[in-house]
């Protein structure tokens, strides 16, 4: 395959759209169909005014919306200073082919509100996040059936509890207003797992790929996931179950931390758990006493280390740094942290990276799980739960009616039914499981495509393109 020129400054989503456009061209997809799949379909841009302790200030959001193939569109609200519209659309789109990658039945949406949440109080993020709301109901860009926003940076299960009581007095009417966001605390129509969904779904992702020896020998790498060292960065609710579950689980050894006021690195080592409450309490891993620590962060992104898990936000690895990775497997934890000129290089290095749009997926697929709970009014298991269970004993009553007693331990695991989390859990597993192995098999028997990237692209626009074919688009 010939390489591509190489556009040095591409923003967020030209990045995108180049790594789009390497898919459309090894699968020869019809020009016509790709201009239609690419473009947003509506972006708003919202400006209100907010009193805030006897003052008014105006803030500026957005929500964009990539596809409506399928409905509603799906996609995150953020809270950050680097929220415009040139990032909204590029997530959204990233939310369409990620949808698609998993087999999730969502058209892809974003939505950013300019703001620094950590200069407000509780009280005066509840009242902008309410406000908000009504704009976007107001305007038909929130709905359980047409838009349903989730948790991202800066905002999580309380902005989202404001978002889904204000729908439901704009439309007292529907009885599926519940399900107008996800994300939602347990309490209030949220469902157990939501919160480290994408964090657990690193780790399924990374778990997967180990199953796949070929796969990982072409790394430079053998075995299993225990003792590999991972670097990550950003310890949000990402990087922290990541974080988390890799190394309790699954004997990996984080080595390094990157915050933003530097980097704690320990080759033994780090104590998650530890660190996350250092950092809760002091704001950065500067003191931290169970590692060394450095304020050049940006710098421990090129640490000799097995894999590297970009876990904050997009573009931290770009071309002024790519040629300097030494990590020997990526895993794209966030929305976008390689860029397009930055993924060229480290694909000629021999660098191997799994995309954003296939790693970071667990959190709409288990959003999904709780939108269709709350359409369906009943949570997960409630019906099956105790027939399982009996039907486990009776397993167990004629496995020793044969001779023998079946020990304790594994009498308890054959007579437990599954509750709502443990299914949630193994949709979770089920999905990012097949999706690797599409991408994998995508990739091995597919000619031209040369990485798990334009693998997962080239799987992402074929179901879009059959999927406006089949509507009759064309």
């Amino acid at each position: 395959m010939a390489e591509p020129t190489i556009h040095a400054g591409l923003n967020f989503r030209q990045s995108v759209d180049h790594m789009v456009d390497r898919a459309i061209e090894v699968m020869d997809l019809d020009r016509d169909i790709a201009a239609a799949i690419k473009p947003c379909t509506s972006v708003l841009q919202v400006t209100f005014p907010v009193l805030i302790k006897g003052r008014v200030q105006v803030f500026t959001g957005w929500r964009a919306v990539h596809s409506i193939h399928r409905q509603p569109s799906k996609g995150g609200i953020r809270y950050a200073l680097t929220v415009d519209q040139n990032e909204v659309e590029a997530l959204a789109a990233l939310m369409t082919y990620k949808c698609a990658i998993v087999d999730v039945p969502f058209g892809g949406s974003k939505g950013g509100l300019y703001i620094d949440p950590r200069e407000y109080s509780r009280d005066d993020i509840q009242i902008i996040t309410r406000r908000f709301a009504r704009e976007l109901a107001n305007k038909g860009f929130l709905s359980p059936a047409e838009n349903v926003p989730a948790p991202d940076v800066g905002t999580g299960q309380r902005e989202m509890a404001w978002i889904a009581d204000t729908y439901k007095h704009l439309y007292p009417e529907d009885i599926n207003h519940i399900a107008c966001v996800t994300g939602k605390p347990v309490e209030h129509g949220g469902i157990r797992g939501r919160t480290e969904a994408t964090g657990r779904g690193v780790q399924y992702a990374l778990q997967e790929f180990f199953r796949h020896p070929d796969e990982v020998k072409k790394t430079g790498m053998e075995g299993s996931l225990a003792g590999k060292k991972i670097v990550i960065q950003g310890l949000g609710n990402v990087g922290f179950y990541a974080a988390q579950f890799l190394s309790e689980e699954d004997d990996a050894k984080i080595i390094a931390v990157i915050e933003r006021d530097g980097v704690v690195i320990n080759q033994k080592g780090l104590d998650i758990q530890a660190l996350s409450y250092y950092l809760c309490d002091n704001g950065g891993v500067k003191g931290f006493a169970g590692g060394e620590y450095s304020e050049d962060g940006a710098a421990a992104l090129e640490l000799e280390c097995d894999i590297l898990i970009p876990a904050a936000l997009e573009g931290v690895i770009d071309a002024s740094n790519a040629n300097r990775i030494k990590a020997k497997l990526i895993a794209e934890a966030a929305n976008g942290p390689v860029t397009f000129e930055a993924d060229r290089i480290l694909q000629k290095k021999g660098v191997s990276i799994l995309p954003d749009a296939y790693v970071n997926a667990g959190g709409v697929i288990v959003s999904y799980f709780e939108w269709i709970r709350n359409l369906s009014h009943i949570r997960f298991g409630r019906m099956e739960r105790r027939f399982d269970e009996t039907r486990g004993r009776h397993i167990v009553q004629a496995l020793e009616s044969l001779g023998g007693k079946v020990p304790n331990y594994l009498r308890d695991e054959l007579i437990r039914g599954a509750d709502e989390f443990d299914l949630v859990r193994s949709g979770l597993d089920d999905s990012m499981r097949l999706a690797l192995q599409d991408i994998i098999t995508t990739k091995l028997t597919m000619e031209k495509v040369e990485d798990y990237r334009t693998a997962a692209y080239v799987i992402s626009l074929s179901k879009l393109a059959r999927s406006y074919q089949d509507l009759g688009v064309f």
